[in-house]
């Protein structure tokens, strides 16, 4: 949003939180011209980058043991209770931990199940941080699935300048980048000095020449001195 808006002042970019599951559905319906999207995705009409692969945590307590690591092994959380909502986006062949009695509808509602202690829940990095507690923490755990993420959009985008633009600010182009936009006409080349290096001197009969020097030789060959010039010799000495 800050490179956007110091890039583009004067075009608004408004973001909207929508679930993994419904994002592919309001680009196609032209909800949003592009979008942050969970890998996979049915891909019909839809073009996608891949971007990065997230980190997967576990949410914790503050005060669970969990909490005094780093990381900890899928293996580790074979005792604990852990929550599988409804709209989970990790592809799970078979998720780490105890099945709770009952699966919750959203990830928002398991985090706070979480804070109230009922089990744990094993989400991308991303969403931990957007559903942040002060009294929960996560670490990151190792041997279970990670969420790929892609920047996608309509193949037949309305704004194709504007959306070119925001891939690039997404993928860290830099201002100066020419990729995606008009290439700007290279400057008129500058007159060539000749092979010694100097400039080219004016031709003669054009003014800029070098003047002639005062008291040079004369056309005859003469030095330039009057002739009735004479030669001083040394005095006479008297008898």
């Amino acid at each position: 949003m800050r490179i956007w808006n110091e890039r583009l002042p004067d075009v608004p970019l408004t973001l909207s939180t929508v679930s993994a599951a419904e994002a592919p559905d309001v680009l196609r319906g032209r909800g949003a011209d592009a979008g942050f999207v969970r890998l996979p995705i049915d891909r019909t009409d839809l073009s996608a980058i891949p971007l990065y692969t997230e980190t997967t945590v576990v949410v914790v307590p503050k005060d669970h043991l969990v909490a005094a690591v780093e990381e900890v092994s899928a293996d580790e959380l074979a005792d604990e209770i852990v929550l599988h909502p409804l709209d989970d986006t990790l592809d799970w062949e078979r998720p780490p931990g105890l099945p709770a009695f009952e699966r919750p509808a959203t990830t928002e509602d398991a985090v706070e199940l979480v804070a109230a202690g009922v089990g744990l829940l094993v989400v991308p990095q991303s969403l931990a941080r957007l559903y942040h507690r002060k009294d929960l923490t996560y670490r990151t755990v190792t041997g279970v699935p990670e969420s790929r993420v892609a920047l996608s959009w309509p193949e037949a985008e309305i704004t194709p300048d504007l959306v070119e633009e925001f891939i690039g600010i997404v993928r860290g182009r830099t201002v100066n980048s020419t990729r995606g936009r008009t290439p700007t006409p290279p400057k008129p080349k500058e007159k060539r000095a000749d092979k010694s290096g100097a400039p080219r001197k004016p031709a003669a009969g054009k003014t800029g020449g070098k003047p002639a020097k005062a008291g040079g030789k004369s056309a005859r060959g003469g030095s330039g001195a009057p002739k009735s010039a004479a030669k001083r010799g040394k005095p006479r000495r008297r008898p």
